[in-house]
């Protein structure tokens, strides 16, 4: 694929993510298919001569070779001409990455092909076809699209419904590579996540769509200086409006040593402190939120710029948790617990309540 394809395959999406972006001061989507992009199908085709090789003008980008990126982007194209939503490149390629590291494999569990690690005695096709990354990748979305409400799914859910995997919660921990890769490739920015986005007038987004577990400095927990939203691991995490991101950092210590727990794994409610991964952002007028917890390396870096629903990362239960959900904090100034407020006070009095 060269570069002349991917500036194409950025103009043809550049339209449809405006509406996912939240570039707009107001943006409520009641039908997300609509706001998406079309839903029409496309019948499976294969080409003996179609298997794809690594473009040499495409990739690296991060830790993944010139080869694998080149798949991605044919994973990507194939949604492009099926008009398949851009939240499906993100779940296909994420897919990709955990069944194959999105490497055209000739074998694997079984009778296992191809990048999606697809079986002949399931019904995906033959081995043949199976090898050729774009009638795998064609096969995935139209196996998704019969997923009912795939767009409003964790991407592990989505992925899980379509693969039935024995590690259903190993497709998490890829959405944020997948997510930047997709966006590195079609040259628009990385908020590649379900559609339905709610933006106020004042420029405020929810982080996610939950209900409000734990509240705010509580009569059994006073020093909690945010709510958590309860949410399934893998759920995708927004920044709650535009600023700079500040803080990106694991902090999981073992009460027991002192000494690092780590964040890669779920935290303990007894046996762990500190926020896991976690992501504090900076916004115009001294505001600034914190975002806990995160499954997985958070998927921006400190200095970054965001705007409001931009995906920071996905929910998990890493650090001093009990299971998954995003800790969510919004002070007034620095990130002291002087500076803390009620989250759910404050969102509602900019436009994004929370509380579904």
């Amino acid at each position: 694929m060269s570069i002349r394809v991917l500036s194409g395959i950025a103009v043809a999406v550049a339209g449809v993510l405006l509406l996912c972006s939240g570039l707009v001061p107001t943006l409520m989507v009641a039908d997300r298919a609509a706001a998406c992009g079309p839903t029409t199908g496309a019948a499976l085709t294969a080409s003996p001569t179609a298997r794809s090789t690594a473009p040499t003008s495409v990739g690296p980008i991060g830790d993944w070779n010139a080869e694998q990126v080149g798949n991605a982007a044919t994973i990507t194209a194939v949604g492009i001409r099926l008009g398949v939503p851009p939240r499906g490149w993100v779940i296909a390629v994420a897919t990709a990455m955990q069944e194959s590291s999105l490497l055209n494999t000739p074998g694997g569990d079984r009778d296992s092909v191809g990048l999606f690690q697809q079986r002949p005695s399931q019904g995906w096709g033959t081995r043949e076809q199976l090898l050729d990354p774009r009638y795998a990748a064609t096969a995935f979305y139209q196996s998704l699209r019969s997923v009912d409400g795939w767009q409003a799914m964790p991407l592990t859910e989505a992925a899980q419904r379509v693969q039935r995997s024995a590690y259903p919660d190993a497709y998490a921990r890829w959405e944020p590579d997948a997510t930047r890769i997709v966006a590195a490739l079609t040259r628009v920015r990385a908020d590649l996540t379900a559609c339905q986005l709610t933006v106020s007038i004042h420029g405020w987004t929810q982080p996610v769509h939950a209900d409000v577990g734990s509240g705010f400095r509580t009569a059994s927990r006073p020093g909690h200086d945010g709510v958590d939203l309860i949410v399934a691991k893998g759920t995708p995490i927004h920044a709650a409006s535009a600023g700079t991101v500040t803080v990106v950092r694991c902090n999981a210590v073992d009460v027991r040593t002192g000494r690092d727990w780590g964040c890669d794994r779920d935290g303990h409610p007894e046996l762990t402190r500190g926020c896991g991964w976690y992501v504090d952002i900076t916004h115009p007028d001294g505001v600034a939120t914190r975002y806990c917890h995160l499954l997985t390396r958070p998927s921006v870096v400190e200095g970054q710029r965001v705007t409001a629903g931009h995906v920071i990362g996905v929910a998990g239960s890493s650090g001093h948790s009990s299971g998954p959900h995003l800790h969510f904090e919004v002070h007034l100034g620095h990130h002291t617990s002087r500076t803390a407020v009620d989250p759910v006070t404050f969102m509602a009095s900019v436009g994004a309540p929370l509380n579904r």
